[in-house]
């Protein structure tokens, strides 16, 4: 697990480091900027966990990439989800509500998902998928 999240933090910093490049001197519309540099961090994430985390299994051709964007297009939505219950739903509507909601309690459950998800899906050993833990 401290190798999916370092590569996690990468990828973090790529799709942020590229969000605020295209949003400011690129002048893009956020929009945009966050489906690119969406993409970017899903690029850095596989790459990072093909060569490091998951490096003992051999994922090739384009389905492992495509299942593993979808993963992490899940993991967003779970994030999305979080905050618009709490937004709309609960009417917690202050910055601080929807960046616990959001940024919080969306990321640890996105988090889970993605880790279950890149484990389970796209990075198995053999056709078998080894345990929660190691």
């Amino acid at each position: 697990m401290p190798g999916f999240a370092t590569v996690g933090l990468l990828a973090y910093a790529a799709d942020l480091a590229l969000f605020t490049c295209l949003r400011g001197p690129a002048g893009l519309d956020p929009l945009t900027a966050k489906a690119l540099s969406f993409v970017a961090g899903c690029s850095v994430a596989y790459l990072g966990n093909t060569l490091g985390t998951y490096r003992g299994t051999q994922p090739k051709g384009l389905r492992p990439y495509a299942v593993f964007f979808a993963v992490n297009l899940a993991g967003a939505l779970v994030q999305l989800l979080c905050l618009a219950v709490s937004h709309y739903g609960l009417g917690l509507t202050s910055q601080r509500a929807d960046t616990v909601s959001g940024a919080g309690i969306g990321m640890a459950l996105a988090t889970i998902l993605r880790f279950w998800g890149t484990r389970t899906l796209v990075f198995r050993n053999q056709g078998t998928v080894g345990s929660w833990t190691g």
